[in-house]
């Protein structure tokens, strides 16, 4: 177990020098089209490289052959197909998705899961995140899920400390859990990745556990996925841009 100086240490090696907030920023292309998809990377070419395919757009047609422009055009693609099945299939899916050139992609957060993915991922670029709870579910939904009463944070750790045990390289974890993570979290390169992030003005909308990017950053996160903010706005790039600065400022503050 190091100490907490030394998980320090980890990170900041991991981030020497300035960090640049664009690469952190993560736009959720929750759309439900190729076509629609394609025209809003076009709108954020020059202000975001980093873009998430999920469940809404798994089934549209064309969607690999989309994965594989976004890639070849010098863009990181995050996978959030939230992998669940017997390990020996998550682990040929995690490989192929490896093999492809996905930068992240997620999985459920059992034991067995996790251990897979990181069979499958082994030796490649790619990281796997384990996802603890969706940021639209609170203590009520996991004592419904579960059948237990367990505070969301205590829940979101237990989770985290096993995907990282498991060989996972991080977790999906609201801003809410971020800075208990990255104390619990005894390991310099062990990613947080954040969704339901939302800049003051913003509406949290479906998110019970959501939080700015300045208090998600601060408290210890290394990216941060942002959709309907973005996507649904009249200018996204300006958008995007305005949370690179807010970002930016963040990081800087963090050192």
């Amino acid at each position: 177990m190091t100490s907490r100086n030394q998980q320090q240490a980890g990170r900041n090696q991991q981030h020497a020098g300035p960090v640049d907030a664009a690469g952190r920023l993560i736009v959720a292309l929750d759309l439900p089209s190729v076509g629609e998809a394609r025209a809003l990377v076009a709108k954020l070419a020059g202000a975001v490289s980093f873009y998430k395919v999920g469940l809404q757009l798994q089934m549209a047609p064309g969607v690999e052959g989309f994965i594989r422009e976004l890639i070849d055009g010098g863009n990181q693609v995050f996978l959030d197909y939230k992998y669940f099945d017997i390990g020996e299939t998550v682990e040929k899916a995690v490989r192929r998705a490896a093999e492809f050139g996905v930068t992240f992609l997620t999985v459920h957060g059992q034991a067995e899961i996790m251990r897979a993915a990181a069979r499958g991922k082994a030796g490649s670029a790619l990281k796997v995140l384990c996802v603890t709870l969706l940021t639209s579910l609170d203590a009520a939904d996991v004592k419904e899920l579960f059948g237990t009463e367990i505070a969301v944070k205590d829940f979101v750790l237990a989770r985290a400390r096993k995907s990282f045990e498991s060989g996972c390289d991080g977790v999906i974890a609201s801003p809410a859990e971020a800075a208990a993570i990255r104390a619990a979290i005894r390991g310099g390169d062990f990613l947080i990745v954040t969704p339901g992030v939302r800049r003051a003005s913003d509406s949290t909308q479906d998110h019970k556990r959501s939080g700015t990017p300045a208090a998600a950053l601060g408290d210890g996160a290394d990216y941060l996925v942002v959709g309907r903010p973005i996507v649904q706005s009249a200018d996204p790039a300006a958008e995007a841009r305005a949370f690179v600065k807010e970002m930016q400022a963040a990081l800087d503050a963090r050192g």
